[in-house]
C-alpha cells in the first residue's frame, strides 16, 4: 500500500494531499445563500486551511457575512471569494510530511490585520499559518505579534501527529 485515505486527506511516505472525493464535493458547492451555509462552507474549507496560502485573508468577505449584527448581503466580492476559495481547494494542494532530522525554516509576517507564517522543510512547505487578528490585537505593538506569530506555527505544527515540538 503506498497511500491511505484518512479524515479527508491522502497520506503518502512523501506527503500529504486532499482527499480527491472532498473535492468533489467542493467543486459542487451551491453559492451560499444564507449564513448557516456560509458557516457550512468555511467550515468545510477550514478544514484544509493548511494547505492554503492567506486562508484567513481570502476568506475575510465571507467571515464578514457571519457575524452578529451584520446584514447578509452577498456582493461581487463575496461571490469573487467564494469561487476562488472553490478553486484553490481544488487544485489539489500537497504539503510535505516533515523530517524530524532535518532543520524547519519559518517565515513569518505581523500586520495590522492578521498573523501569517509558513513553515518550510527542504524547500518545500510542511504547514501554513494565518489567523486574523482579534479586535483587541490591533494595538499591540509589532514585536508582540510577530511573537504571537511564532506562536501560532508551532500550535499549528504541534497539531501535526508526525513532529515532535
Amino acid at each position: 500500500m503506498t497511500e491511505v485515505k484518512f479524515l479527508g486527506h491522502v497520506v503518502s511516505k512523501e506527503d500529504i494531499s486532499v482527499d480527491p472525493s472532498k473535492v468533489e464535493s467542493i467543486i459542487n458547492w451551491e453559492r451560499p445563500r444564507n449564513v448557516p451555509k456560509i458557516r457550512s462552507f468555511l467550515g468545510l474549507a477550514g478544514y484544509y486551511r493548511r494547505f492554503m496560502e492567506n486562508f484567513s485573508r481570502i476568506a475575510a468577505p465571507l467571515t464578514r457575512l457571519t457575524k452578529k449584527g451584520v446584514k447578509f448581503e452577498w456582493t461581487d466580492e463575496c461571490e469573487a471569494v467564494f469561487r476562488s476559495l472553490q478553486q484553490k481547494l481544488t487544485l489539489e494542494p500537497v504539503l510535505i510530511i516533515p523530517n524530524n532530522e532535518d532543520c524547519y525554516v519559518v517565515y513569518s509576517d505581523a500586520s495590522s490585520n492578521g498573523l501569517g507564517c509558513v513553515l518550510m522543510q527542504q524547500g518545500r512547505v510542511v504547514a501554513y499559518g494565518l489567523r486574523q487578528l482579534k479586535p483587541y490585537e490591533t494595538c499591540y505593538p509589532t514585536h508582540d505579534l510577530e511573537i504571537g506569530d511564532a506562536t501560532c506555527m508551532v500550535q499549528n505544527l504541534k497539531s501535526t501527529p508526525t513532529t515532535k515540538v
